[in-house]
């Protein structure tokens, strides 16, 4: 009896789905699940970066803050104003040990600064907590503030922020977010050579 020939597999022969090793399934099964969960991580990641940074909580805000010069003094009340009238004169920014004119920092927040204002009684290391930070920063003015109604408070133009603690990490996002920040009219307005000696 004749004995047939095996036959060849012609080039480009591929098996069967059938008659793959299970460990082949296993590894495209798992290649698969990893492009899809890698596709959703960037996806997820895209949306966070469309929705921006998550708001500051307390945050307190004054929409239209009129920005007319003023020459006499302004009233100002237990929070420091966070934009109206102001000096047509800018308060130069650093770290003060004494109360400041309202009227000229307000320029200065109109510049892009903020100003940070502590009740006179603070603690001095919590004082000395402040000035080490204000010196890391370039558009800051630092000064006690009599009869405020928060231990401190964060103020920019436009928004401020109470705080009951020197420590409380939403003063760096304040300062992150609001120094210089989007709600200010004149971003590139200067914070030297206006009036003020603050401490070296």
């Amino acid at each position: 009896m004749p004995i047939k020939a095996k036959r060849s597999k012609k080039p480009g022969y591929r098996s069967s789905p059938a008659q793959q090793p299970a460990s082949h399934k296993w590894r495209n099964i798992l290649l698969g699940g990893g492009a899809v969960l890698g596709l959703l991580a960037l996806g997820y990641m895209l949306y966070l970066s469309l929705q921006g940074p998550s708001p500051i909580q307390d945050l307190i805000t004054y929409a239209r803050q009129s920005r007319g010069h003023v020459q006499e003094p302004l009233e100002v009340g237990e929070l420091p104003p966070a934009g109206g009238e102001h000096s047509g004169i800018w308060q130069n920014c650093g770290i003060y040990t004494s109360p400041v004119a309202a009227e000229n920092v307000m320029h200065s927040l109109e510049h892009g600064a903020v100003w940070i204002t502590y009740q006179p009684d603070l603690p001095e290391e919590d004082v000395t907590y402040l000035q080490d930070l204000v010196r890391r920063e370039s558009s800051i003015v630092l000064s006690p503030y009599p009869g405020l109604k928060s231990p401190v408070v964060a103020t920019a133009w436009e928004v401020q922020l109470e705080l009951d603690s020197v420590d409380d990490g939403r003063l760096n996002d304040f300062i992150d977010r609001y120094q210089k920040g989007p709600t200010v009219p004149e971003r590139l307005g200067t914070c030297s050579n206006g009036v003020g000696t603050p401490l070296p």
